[in-house]
């Protein structure tokens, strides 16, 4: 674009004299902003006030389209709706224009509107600016009826998007009683029913526009209204420094998370019924989960929720609240993330109450049932994968959902139980030794007392029996107990011996099985500590590219900056050439001048003498004449040779004058015959 305006140049529009603005941060460079159609210069009236300025936006060849002015014409009648100030605008044309558009091409069609004071919502998202409750409130309510006025004639703006949403409400400059506090700008899109369709549509900006009509132009009475939910959900949300803190960059969310249940909306979504009430979050879940365009709440149905807001009910934002967080394990099972993602992220901790809170409102936004079986199945896949802490994660998420008592409920309790008693297993008790009756020393000591007293209580068959043999028999008997008593001695030690070795054989068993737990929670703790690293070095990775990004960024800007200078160097360069061009030129003007003056007094200076001549002629040929009257033939001879002699000096111009060429025809008959005689003429 070889329109390129330097700070202080004037143009002449329409009869009014214009200053190009200089721009507030880099004075020597002219005060512009880029969009995606063209560029908008500022231009100052020498006559005007501050307030008074206007905008020139010079569109880019693709966008200088001759319908423009049928266009303008029509949108004159909205500049009158607050907020569409822009609508009253003048269009430069070749008809009214055409000496201005002949020294600068690149205003054919350019467009000549008021200049909107104040940032764009767009500096305000990448400032990463808090906003105070009551001015989240109000830029949220104008917004809402600037749309609402749009939709009642019809309207739509069709690129509905931060940089396109001007912020009067934060000029520096001193606005006119009654500015909207938010205006809209670039609306050579609009869609109207009185309006032809534009040749090239433009397919909503990224952060704002649905996925699902992402890759398909937007023009219809419906287009503004996704958008504009995300606009007021965003500026509502601004006043929440954790909302703040956790937007994406140029817009709150990153265009691949629309209309998914990503951690952005459930922070957002959270924010907003916490803050201003269950209303507000119902509207801005209708459009986020919304088919179409058309199913999207209207802008009068957020202008007739957020007018019910009084400023009593405006939450001051807690210093001590904590950054909301969600659940990794909650959020990746129901957005849908593999079981492997699960497992790496889970960690065995019990569920905090935000997070359950947070699960169950993505539970009900996108559907109770599918949430409930996507959970089971995926840790059903993390036991069969033997990952249980992933696992029992997944099913303490699965346990907020389903009802108590129903088939489910007590499936999930069980299978939280058992993987708790895998993951934590009790030691077993160390057994205490058997103390059975029939193992005591004692009683086989009293067994064997028993025996003799019970074999001398005998009662015998002959009292007539021999002394001896009685004694013989009573000697028997208790060798036979002595020896009963010491095999139950020996039954008793070998038991004793057999009960150690399974003693010491479980122990044993014991040892193993512990030092195996032991092993396995120091490799568990390896792995949590290889994930970790792995998180930090991602972390470190993801800063380097910001600080990177960041420093691409100043790059470009001093690039662009240096670009800028080259061009005012090469601009002056020409401005010097163009200027010695236009003295030389004078200078060769004066000299052709001077020339053709000097001709004209050459040729002046003829004329006059060949009028003299013509006397003279006139003269010689009357003293010619009388002298041959008179009888003096070679006076008139004398007289007739100085008339042919000056007549010969120039006869096709003296031949033309009057009767002198009837004179010299009677000369040279006289001169060749004496006897001619002359007429009196």
């Amino acid at each position: 674009m070889s329109f390129q305006p330097n700070p202080g140049d004037e143009l002449i529009i329409n009869g009014t004299a214009y200053v190009v603005g200089r721009h507030p941060a880099a004075p020597g460079l002219a005060y512009a902003q880029a969009g995606r159609q063209g560029i908008v210069y500022q231009l100052i009236a020498k006559n005007g006030a501050p307030h008074e300025a206007k905008a020139l936006k010079v569109f880019f060849p693709k966008f200088r389209i001759p319908a423009m002015v049928y266009q303008s014409e029509h949108m004159e009648t909205y500049g009158d709706i607050p907020g569409l100030q822009v609508c009253k605008r003048d269009v430069l044309t070749p008809e009214r224009n055409g000496s201005l558009i002949a020294e600068q091409p690149d205003l054919l069609y350019a467009v000549l509107m008021p200049w909107v004071h104040g940032m764009t919502w767009f500096d305000c998202l990448t400032d990463q600016r808090q906003l105070e409750a009551s001015d989240s409130l109000a830029l949220a309510r104008a917004l809402a009826g600037i749309g609402s006025a749009m939709e009642q004639k019809g309207l739509a703006h069709c690129d509905l998007s931060a940089p396109n949403v001007m912020l009067p409400f934060f000029s520096e400059v001193e606005l006119p009683e009654g500015t909207s506090a938010v205006e809209l700008v670039d609306v050579e899109q609009m869609y109207s029913t009185k309006m032809d369709r534009p040749d090239a549509l433009l397919a909503g900006s990224p952060g704002y526009a649905a996925h699902r009509t992402v890759h398909s132009g937007l023009w219809s009475a419906y287009a503004d209204r996704f958008a504009g939910a995300i606009i007021i959900g965003e500026m509502l949300g601004w006043s929440d420094r954790v909302v703040v803190d956790k937007a994406w960059g140029e817009s709150y969310f990153d265009q691949h998370e629309m209309q998914t249940p990503c951690e952005r909306y459930f922070i957002l979504r959270k924010s907003l019924e916490a803050r201003w009430g269950s209303k507000v979050v119902g509207l801005f879940s209708r459009a986020w989960d919304s088919q179409d365009l058309s199913s999207c709440p209207t802008f009068g149905e957020w202008l007739v929720v957020l007018n019910a807001v009084t400023e009593q009910e405006i939450l001051v934002e807690d210093t001590e609240t904590e950054p909301a967080a969600t659940d990794t394990v909650g959020v990746a099972a129901v957005s849908g993330t593999s079981s492997e993602a699960v497992s790496s992220l889970a960690t065995p901790a019990p569920l905090k109450a935000e997070q359950a809170e947070m699960l169950n409102q993505a539970a009900l936004e996108q559907g109770e049932r599918g949430v409930t079986d996507k959970l089971f199945r995926q840790a059903r896949e993390l036991e069969q994968q033997n990952k249980p802490a992933a696992a029992l994660e997944v099913y303490r998420s699965l346990y907020h959902f389903v009802e108590d008592g129903s088939p489910l409920h007590v499936e999930v309790s069980a299978a939280i139980t058992g993987l708790e008693k895998q993951l934590n297993p009790k030691m077993p008790e160390q057994p205490e030794k058997s103390k059975a009756w029939y193992r005591s020393k004692m009683f086989i000591v009293t067994a064997s007392a028993a025996v003799v007293l019970l074999a001398a209580g005998i009662p015998t068959v002959s009292i007539l029996a021999d002394q001896s043999n009685q004694r013989q028999i009573e000697a028997a008997e208790q060798e036979e107990a002595v020896k009963a008593a010491k095999a139950a001695e020996e039954k008793l030690a070998a038991e004793q011996e057999a009960a150690q070795k399974s003693l010491t054989e479980k122990q044993r068993q014991e040892a193993e099985q512990q030092a195996k737990q032991q092993a396995l929670a120091a490799q568990k703790q390896q792995e949590e500590q290889k994930k970790q690293q792995a998180l930090i070095a991602q972390q470190v990775k993801y800063e380097a590219y910001l600080a990177q990004k960041e420093q691409n960024k100043q790059a470009a800007a001093k690039l662009a900056k240096q670009k800028a200078y080259d061009q005012q160097e090469k601009y002056e360069k020409y401005l010097a050439l163009k200027k010695e061009q236009e003295a030389r030129a004078a200078k060769e003007e004066a000299a052709r001048k001077a020339a053709a003056e000097s001709e004209q007094k050459r040729k002046d200076a003829v004329q006059a003498r060949n009028k003299e001549n013509v006397l003279q002629l006139i003269s010689l040929y009357n003293k010619a004449y009388a002298s041959q009257e008179g009888g003096s033939t070679a006076k008139a001879k004398s007289f007739a040779k100085r008339f042919r002699a000056l007549y010969d000096s120039n006869p096709s111009y003296y031949r033309s004058v009057g009767e002198v060429g009837y004179r010299a025809s009677s000369i040279y008959n006289f001169l060749g015959d004496t006897n001619f005689r002359l007429p009196k003429i």
